[in-house]
């Protein structure tokens, strides 16, 4: 019965067949795409999907790529063990989409490039973009095994699939359509797997609704159970989840995610008008808002479930993220097919992670060290280059799911990673397009200082996590299981701070409980500021930009920050000879350099007076 404890219901022969039709439908989808463009074998099409998407199916792609396995599984449990202010990233949704689409789609896409890291060397130097470049494949590798390792964990543990099996035919399945369709079967398989996602949350809390006696049931006991606290206004740093950590942090952190990150950015530069770049981003967040809703109802509706049967301390479950499949397989087993379907929910954000961060760490590497090295290289070269590469970082992905099982909770570890590294890259971004007196010195010391910062402080706190009083999970109960129990500390490790006064001071040094306990959420404040201060300050020491001459088109300017929608759209150009021979049946607009640029060769005069528009 469910909320009462123990044993639940395996995988029966439907879960398996919808679970495995997803899947193969999606791969499907991708497979569909590259046939599709078969003809079409330019590098620019395998990465950039020629430069021609629109801003509907962009803005999914970009929600499914970062709403992972990791967030359908681990969200809910974040709302069912702490409560709701993780529903406070609304705000920073909507900050970041602001700021990655008034300031950071403008620059990007008026330099038609295709690796986010050819901007540092435009701005800076050759060397500021491979380190770059390798921070940032470092971080995919380490994020994306991440994706496939802790879905599969759970689920495994729960419905019973085989933990390597899954896991191995999760990547081979990523490389396959990734290998064959590139960008543009990425994000139509995206658009799939988003729908999918949706589905198994809204199933979850359906049936949950129909089990408490509807929606207020639900909300009644989650208010009852201390989960709707959501604002909490305290300014102490060290607190994991407040108004300030996660508006300010999270927001900063969201923008280091969208802004500059290579698989978010090659998405909205894929598309054909900076007009539909912009709307995939504000559309993108009504995405979020949507889905961190579903999952905030989610965890909450296990909550009203198991409120007086907590599957953790009755030893049902071994750590928070096998909760929501737990609960899946708890009060939707008896439906057949249905757990398949939330299955095939968690392992579509996996599939949709994993394919984007193929795709991206293709892109870097072949423009970012490939490209330099082989300046002769043909578009067949390419082609079968871009191909090789995809396979390579599959393997090396689905290879770095071994790492991922030191890493602790999933969702906290995830964004964590984000704020560590992207931190500092968000700072040195920031300073070359807004400070015109930032050099490569300044830049380089910046970048190396605020990196060795946040990975103290990040690799400090996942040894020495913060103890209770600072996250504080909020109190549940087993007075309602079936079985009789014997509560030991285990259960008061996951609710209880008066523990921290049973743990010797000498087992943590000085730095543990302040330094090390600072919300994961300001790892990305910190680099950011640190490398731009720091950066500042080196650049002015070592002479500003006196020596060295800065294109105005790599800086941001006063029209950039308050032209909203200066931006041509397809329907505001005339429809001229140049547009037809570059859109063919589309019409593009004449705000994407990379038509003129690439394709058309026109006079650097013109191109500089579209430059400036």
């Amino acid at each position: 019965m469910a909320g009462s404890g123990g044993e639940v219901a395996r995988f029966s022969v439907w879960d398996y067949v919808v679970f495995a039709g997803i899947v193969l439908l999606a791969a499907g989808i991708g497979l569909f795409q590259a046939i599709r463009g078969r003809k079409e074998t330019s590098s620019a099409e395998f990465l950039l999907g020629g430069r021609q998407m629109t801003a509907v199916p962009v803005a999914m792609s970009l929600t499914a790529s970062f709403m992972s396995g990791i967030t359908v599984i681990g969200t809910p449990a974040e709302a069912y063990k702490f409560g709701t202010p993780f529903w406070l990233f609304a705000f920073s949704y909507a900050i970041m989409s602001t700021i990655s689409a008034e300031i950071f789609v403008p620059l990007f896409y008026r330099l038609g490039i295709t690796s986010t890291y050819e901007y540092l060397e435009m701005r800076f130097n050759k060397l500021i973009r491979v380190i770059g470049t390798t921070m940032y494949i470092v971080q995919t590798a380490l994020y994306t095994g991440m994706v496939i390792y802790a879905p599969a964990l759970a689920l495994n543990q729960i419905t019973g699939l085989d933990l390597w099996g899954v896991l191995v035919a999760t990547g081979a399945v990523c490389i396959i359509y990734c290998t064959l369709g590139g960008l543009k079967a990425v994000i139509w398989t995206d658009v799939f797997q988003m729908v999918i996602m949706l589905s198994g949350f809204v199933a979850v809390i359906t049936r949950g609704a129909i089990l408490q006696g509807g929606l207020g049931k639900i909300w009644n006991d989650s208010y009852n159970g201390e989960r709707l606290n959501t604002f909490d206004f305290d300014t102490d740093p060290l607190r994991r989840h407040t108004f300030w950590t996660i508006v300010f942090g999270g927001s900063l952190m969201w923008v280091s995610m969208y802004a500059i990150n290579q698989s978010q950015v090659q998405r909205y530069i894929s598309c054909r008008t900076m007009t539909h770049a912009k709307m995939s981003l504000y559309v993108n967040m009504v995405g979020l808002w949507v889905t961190v809703s579903l999952a905030m109802l989610s965890g909450l509706t296990m909550y009203s479930i198991y409120k007086n049967c907590d599957p953790f301390i009755n030893n049902d479950v071994g750590s928070s993220d096998q909760l929501l499949p737990y609960l899946v397989m708890d009060i939707l087993a008896e439906f057949p097919g249905v757990p398949g379907l939330f299955v095939a929910a968690a392992y579509s954000g996996t599939l949709s992670t994993v394919s984007s961060s193929i795709n991206a760490l293709v892109a870097v590497t072949v423009e970012d060290f490939v490209k330099p090295l082989w300046p002769t290289m043909t578009e067949k070269q390419a082609s079968w280059l871009n191909m090789g590469m995809s396979v390579f970082f599959g393997a090396v992905c689905i290879a770095m799911a071994a790492v991922a099982s030191l890493m602790g909770s999933v969702l906290q570890a995830a964004l964590s990673i984000f704020g560590m590294i992207s931190g500092p890259l968000l700072g040195l971004f920031l300073m070359g397009m807004f400070f015109r007196c930032a050099n490569s010195t300044g830049g380089l010391s910046g970048l190396i200082i605020g990196l060795i910062l946040t990975l103290w402080v990040g690799i400090g706190a996942q040894v020495y996590p913060p103890l209770p009083t600072k996250t504080r999970p909020l109190p549940l109960s087993v007075a309602g299981c079936v079985s009789d129990i014997n509560i030991t500390t285990t259960a008061a490790a996951w609710t209880s701070p008066a523990l921290v006064t049973s743990q010797p001071s000498t087992e943590r040094p000085a730095l543990a409980d302040s330094w090390y306990s600072v919300s994961y959420l300001y790892f990305c404040p910190i680099g950011t500021l640190t490398t731009m201060i720091t950066g500042l300050i080196i650049s002015a020491i070592t002479g500003g930009c006196k020596q060295e001459k800065i294109r105005p088109e790599l800086l941001i300017s006063k029209r950039d920050l308050i032209c909203f929608g200066c931006s041509r759209n397809d329907d505001e150009n005339p429809k001229s000879e140049l547009t037809e021979k570059v859109g063919g049946d589309h019409l593009y607009g004449l705000d994407n350099p990379y038509f003129i640029d690439k394709e058309y060769k026109l006079k650097e005069k013109e191109i500089d007076k579209i430059s400036k528009f």
